[in-house]
């Protein structure tokens, strides 16, 4: 059996103990089932949501304040 191994979303390192690895994210994909974001437990809480996609967001949802 193989083990998985996660790569850490913070700081780029991999994450060899699974009770060290976090789920923080899920990203979905275009044609299949998408992929999860790993992280060390010390760094879960500092992985940042990916900054295009909020800008993108952003973008949405002031052109809908603005034409209401």
């Amino acid at each position: 059996m193989t083990v998985a191994w996660h790569v850490c979303r913070y700081c780029d390192e991999p994450i060899p103990d699974p009770d060290d690895a976090v789920l923080v994210a899920h990203v979905a994909g275009n044609s299949g089932p998408g992929w999860n974001i790993w992280a060390h437990r010390a760094h879960a809480e500092l992985v940042e949501p990916d900054p295009v996609a909020v800008r993108i967001l952003a973008r949405v949802l002031i052109t809908q304040a603005l034409r209401s």
